[in-house]
C-alpha cells in the first residue's frame, strides 16, 4: 500500500473500527530510497523522501493521527538494509509500533536483499533483536507465507524468540485466491506472540474464517481503499 496509506487516507478509514492503523511502507536507507525510485519510474506508487525529511515525514503523520484518533495505535511499515534506521522510526514520539518489512516482493527491494527476501537473512534473528531491544515502541513482523525456500514455521518461532510483539501474516498461498487459512491456523497454534492475520478479508465469510484461524487480529488494505465496507469490523 505504499504511497496510499498516509495519515490523510488513514485519518478517512480509522472510523470504520479499527484500532491500529498502518503508515507505510516506507524506505529508510540509501539503498531503499534508490530502490523505490526506480520502482517509481516504472509507474508503481511509492512513497519517496530523501533521508534528510523521512524521519520528520514520519513524526508528522503520527501526530496528524493522534490528533484526532488518540485511542488508535498507530504503526509505521518500514524497510531499511540495517538496524539502525529502523530503531530511529521505534523512538519516533507518540508511534505506538515499528513494523518491519519482510513482505514487499517488488523486484527492486527483493535485488537489494529487502522485502521478503529478509527472511533469506542468516542474521535475521540479530536483526530483529537489535531492534526489538532499542526502541520504545513495540515491534512486529509482517511476512509473507508460503515463499518459496522458506519454512513460514520456522520464521514464525525464529520471529516469536527474537522478542517482537506481533507477528503479521500475509497468508498467501500460489495459484489460490484465498488466504492460506490452515496455515494461520497451524501457527498460531504453534506460537504464543500475537498474530495479525492478512489477505483476502474483503466480505463478513471470510472475515469470519480469518477469526476462526485463532488469530489475535487481522487486517485489511486494499478492501478499503474506498473508505468503505460491506461489513461493519466493530461486530467483531
Amino acid at each position: 500500500m505504499a504511497g496510499i496509506t498516509n495519515a490523510d487516507f488513514l485519518n478517512k478509514v480509522i472510523p470504520c473500527g479499527f484500532n491500529v492503523a498502518t503508515l507505510g511502507g516506507y524506505s529508510l536507507d540509501d539503498s531503499t530510497i534508490e530502490a523505490s525510485k526506480k520502482i517509481i519510474e516504472r509507474g508503481r506508487k511509492e512513497f519517496d523522501f530523501p533521508l534528510d525529511e523521512i524521519f520528520a515525514h514520519i513524526e508528522k503523520e503520527v501526530a496528524s493521527i493522534k490528533e484526532l484518533h488518540s485511542n488508535v495505535k498507530v504503526s509505521a511499515n518500514v524497510r531499511a538494509t540495517t538496524p539502525q534506521p529502523i530503531i530511529e522510526v521505534g523512538n519516533i514520539k507518540n508511534l505506538d509500533i515499528v513494523e518491519i518489512n519482510c513482505h514487499c516482493r517488488q523486484d527492486e527491494i527483493l535485488a537489494i536483499g529487502c522485502g521478503q527476501n529478509m527472511l533469506l537473512r542468516s542474521d535475521l534473528s540479530d536483526f530483529i533483536s537489535q531492534i526489538v531491544d532499542n526502541v520504545e515502541s513495540e515491534v512486529s513482523v509482517k511476512i509473507r507465507a508460503n515463499v518459496e525456500g522458506i519454512d513460514t514455521f520456522k520464521i514464525a518461532s525464529l520471529i516469536e524468540d527474537a522478542g517482537a510483539d506481533y507477528l503479521h501474516i500475509d497468508a498467501m498461498k500460489k495459484g489460490v485466491f484465498e488466504a492460506d487459512w490452515n496455515l494461520l491456523e497451524k501457527i498460531c497454534n504453534d506460537v504464543d506472540i500475537k498474530v495479525i492475520g492478512n489477505n483476502s478479508v474483503n466480505s463478513q465469510e471470510n472475515l469470519m474464517k480469518m477469526i476462526s484461524t485463532g488469530v489475535d487480529g487481522f487486517s485489511i488494505a486494499r478492501s478499503v481503499i474506498s473508505g468503505k465496507l460491506d461489513f461493519n469490523i466493530t461486530d467483531f
